[in-house]
């Protein structure tokens, strides 16, 4: 049994005759004939009574309404493959870390959610290191955040921002006016590493980019160790140490603590979108890669 044959079935029950459904199908009157026989030969009963008509035979009755349900779940179906394979429904999974959760994401969401808004969205936030093995371990489609630790092989890196490193303290601590002190050749506010090597260090796991360079000395003397943001933030609060972050992991409305770019070393996390490189991901998720992408690079940043 086949689709055309039930098509063709439908077909000349709607029109009322052979000659008719032949002219709608494009098809000869006896290349439609041929089809509903081969249907009845299938099926084991005839469809039509004996003739040149459309009229149903009590077995063609019992099938009608059968057929006519069986066509509209394939059409629906077919419809609803061509529109995942379109990118208009599905599901996406993405893992970000923090700061772009809140600082870059929901912008590009909006504007994903409102060209897809059948496509559902399942969103996680991780520090780097979680985001990686997610991706990795094939939890999520796509993932955002910097790859430091990923061997090129394993993915498809696509860098957005560049994020410069700073230092985090209270607005009162005396950093916040010993910076304004040292310029670079830019006459840029900043502070070298070595300002800071008298005060209390928190470790937070941005710190990493840090290592093999001057200011690993900070890590090696670290007081405390904190991986959570919001005890981080508290710490800080409380004047129990200064800390290095990412810009994009400094609230913008922070009203008691500063962000001060570091200049010596002046280094940078590269923010970017990444996929596995063995495996293709699927159009609504390649709809939201290029989305993200083409938002960055038209100045919608930060």
């Amino acid at each position: 049994m086949k689709l055309q044959q039930l098509r063709h079935f439908l077909l000349i029950v709607e029109t009322g005759g052979f000659r008719a459904a032949a002219d709608r199908a494009h098809r000869t009157q006896a290349a439609l004939s041929a089809s509903i026989k081969a249907l009845e030969k299938t099926l084991g009963q005839r469809l039509f009574e004996v003739g040149n008509t459309a009229t149903l035979t009590p077995f063609g009755e019992t099938c009608l309404p059968k057929i006519e349900q069986f066509m509209a779940i394939t059409e629906a179906l077919e419809e609803d493959l061509k529109s995942v394979a379109a990118g208009d429904k599905g599901k996406i999974r993405i893992a970000s870390v923090p700061s772009l959760v809140t600082k870059l994401l929901p912008n590009v969401l909006m504007a994903y959610s409102e060209k897809y808004p059948d496509i559902e969205i399942v969103l996680i936030d991780d520090n780097s290191v979680g985001v990686t093995n997610r991706l990795l371990a094939g939890e999520v489609d796509l993932a955002l955040g910097n790859c430091n630790s990923i061997k090129q092989t394993d993915i498809d890196f696509t860098p957005l921002i560049s994020d410069p490193i700073g230092v985090v303290c209270l607005k009162s601590n005396v950093l916040n006016k010993l910076s304004s002190k040292t310029n670079d050749a830019r006459n840029q506010k900043g502070l070298s590493w070595h300002q800071l090597i008298d005060q209390p260090f928190i470790y937070n796991g941005t710190c990493v980019l840090l290592e093999n360079t001057p200011a690993q000395a900070l890590n090696r003397q670290a007081r405390y160790t904190i991986e959570n943001i919001t005890s981080l933030f508290s710490l800080l609060r409380n004047d129990l140490g200064i800390t290095t972050l990412p810009k994009l992991a400094f609230p913008a409305n922070e009203s008691e603590l500063v962000w001060i770019e570091l200049l010596e070393p002046a280094l940078t996390r590269q923010i970017g979108i990444f996929k596995r490189a063995d495996k293709t991901i699927s159009p609504a998720a390649q709809a939201f890669y290029e989305l993200c992408v083409a938002y960055v690079r038209a100045d919608n940043l930060l």
